[in-house]
Formats: C-alpha cells, structure tokens, sequence
C-alpha cells in the first residue's frame, strides 16, 4: 500500500501558519485543530514544519517568552518528505529512523498532504483486519 491510500482515507487537507507568525499563535492553531504539528508556508512554499515537540523543548530552553517570537525561531527547516506513491512500510522507516511524526507529501514540488504517525498506524491496522478477514472467510470455504 501507498500514501496516496492514506490520503483518500484521510484527505488531503493541511493545515499551515505563515513564517512571520509567533510561536504562541501556533500553539492555539494546534490546539484548536487537536494535531501535532503545522507546517510553516511562505506563499505556496513549505518554509518548515512545528511540532509540539519543538514546542515543548525550546520552552524548556528558553521559557515562556518564546510564545511571542517568530515561529522561524523554531521551526524544523530540514523538513523530510515523501511522494503518494511511497510506501506506507518505507514511511514507516523514514518517521522511526528519524524520530519524527508528520511527514509531508510532496507532489511536482507542490505539498499534497501530510501523514502523521498516527494516520500509518490506523492504515496499517486497517490491513491486518483485512487480511484476518480474508483468512477467515477462506478457512470457512476450505
């Protein structure tokens, strides 16, 4: 199976902040929304991604005054991809190998869509049911 599966499940809808906006206003949009991170845009162009974790990190470093800085004092600028036609196993690896849990997907330049962790694990609990199924209805024939 590939991304471009999750995203039909899911939807292709991102959520983003421009690069001027402040860390504390990025705090409410993931709150708001109920996710764990937000990409960060100029124009049509992926500048970087915030997570909660770059959150909670740089507020233990710095403490609260860094609600009102830019979120590009912050953001992850090194932003790891993928493509629709990638494989839900080989994202799996790209998020554990690099300790992250949104992956943007990225088509002719353009973000598409973006999985989380979460969304792969659903995915792939969503197989194992299927192929239980399957096992049992051929034991049932057989």
């Amino acid at each position: 199976m590939t991304v471009r599966a999750i995203l039909d499940v899911k939807g292709r809808q991102v959520v983003s902040i421009g690069v001027d906006a402040t860390v504390g206003s990025v705090v409410a949009l993931l709150a708001e929304r109920r996710i764990g991170a937000v990409l960060v845009m100029a124009d049509e162009r992926m500048e970087g991604i915030v997570s909660e974790r770059d959150i909670v990190r740089v507020l233990a470093e710095r403490g609260a005054k860094v609600l009102d800085e830019p979120v590009r004092a912050l953001m992850t600028t090194r932003v790891m991809t993928c493509r629709k036609a990638d494989t839900v196993a080989s994202v799996m690896e790209k998020m554990t190998d690099g300790k992250f849990r949104h992956l943007p997907v990225i088509e002719d330049g353009r973000v598409v869509g973006i999985v989380s962790i979460g969304d792969v694990v659903k995915h792939r609990l969503s197989e194992f049911e299927h192929e239980q199924e399957a096992l049992r209805d051929y034991i049932k024939t057989a």
